[in-house]
């Protein structure tokens, strides 16, 4: 099949890249051409016009830009240059309310509209990406030969018993997840979750760390080496996961996380999940406090933090933004 991606950054190329080795034909447009040109074997283009152009109908366009005004714009502009027929996909992680407004826009001109939470970060070319659908279900059956070849497939997982007459692409790695909007709210409950794990982590890490401190008696101090124990954990653990498989790769390449100033940054997605539990009043105490956590380390760092900027590195490639003096003493406050 053919699929037009606009942004080729870390995911939508790599993207692009698994689609191409499955034998799909891939345009792809990014507003920096050096990023169209490093896309080898995909139909580069220097415009939305030219995307569109390049594709056969019905068309489908995968949106994958940085939630905001940056991809409502490049949606907007889909909506004029579409058909009757043609998919946009949007696998950013956008707010899910955005979607359904966005479907509604785009039902008007006989556009398909189809909300991807996309989970695989810079792994996912090999890995392949766990994915969460919102939108009609004609056009995701349609679209099904893509979302095949991204997922990462039943692999050598164990199969869960009594799921025989469940929906079969689930244990794919992909699924229907509703109707427009409902992709990305699964998606961003994900996000939610994945805070609270990746804190309860940090703070386990750190006290162990921590139990070599002056402040303890001779006796009850141990020198407990963190990257062992990631390691050990990641075999036969109950607290074994994919975190934690990434949080021993950074603890190997750097025990003390040097490198780390601790300063955690939030993409959204944790503080639009904690607004849904308020909407819905369910308690979600986890989760905001995890959240709560990343704003802390604003303001002065532990370990622990340190080893939250090391895991979101690992699996989405996130580089510590710079955090402005002034707004440093105002977190102080």
């Amino acid at each position: 099949m053919q699929l037009g991606i606009i942004g080729l950054g870390r995911m939508g190329a790599n993207i692009g890249r698994r689609l191409m080795k499955c034998g799909h034909t891939v345009v792809g447009y990014d507003a920096n051409p050096a990023a169209v040109k490093s896309l080898e074997g995909a139909i580069g283009v220097a415009s939305l016009e030219e995307l569109v152009k390049k594709l056969e109908a019905p068309r489908a366009v995968w949106v994958m830009l940085p939630a905001g005004k940056i991809t409502e714009d490049a949606i907007a502009a889909l909506g004029k240059l579409l058909g009757k027929g043609d998919v946009v996909i949007d696998g950013g992680n956008t707010f899910f309310k955005d979607d359904v407004r966005r479907a509604h826009a785009l039902h008007r001109h006989g556009i398909f509209y189809l909300d991807v939470g996309t989970s695989g970060g810079v792994w996912g070319l090999e890995r392949g990406y766990c994915m969460m659908i919102g939108g009609e279900k004609a056009a995701v059956d349609r679209l099904d030969p893509i979302f095949r070849a991204l997922a990462p497939g039943a692999g050598s997982i164990a199969k869960t018993p009594n799921r025989e007459k469940s929906d079969p692409r689930v244990t794919e790695g992909y699924m229907h997840a509703g109707p427009a909007g409902a992709g990305h709210f699964v998606k961003m409950v994900h996000n939610g979750i994945e805070y609270g794990l990746m804190q309860a982590y940090a703070e386990g890490f750190d006290i162990m760390r921590g139990r070599n401190s002056d402040h303890l008696p001779d006796d009850e101090r141990f020198d407990i080496n963190v990257a062992d124990v990631a390691e050990v954990w990641r075999r036969g653990s109950v607290v074994a996961s994919w975190l934690l498989d990434l949080t021993a790769i950074s603890l190997a390449k750097s025990e003390k996380l040097e490198e780390f100033s601790g300063k955690v940054d939030d993409s959204g997605e944790g503080r639009w999940t904690i607004q849904a539990a308020v909407d819905e009043a369910v308690a979600a105490p986890v989760i905001t406090a995890a959240l709560y956590a990343r704003f802390r380390s604003r303001s002065g760092n532990s370990f622990g933090e340190k080893l939250l900027s090391a895991m979101r590195k690992e699996f989405g490639g996130h580089i510590e933004s710079a955090i402005p003096v002034h707004k440093a003493k105002d977190d102080d406050q």
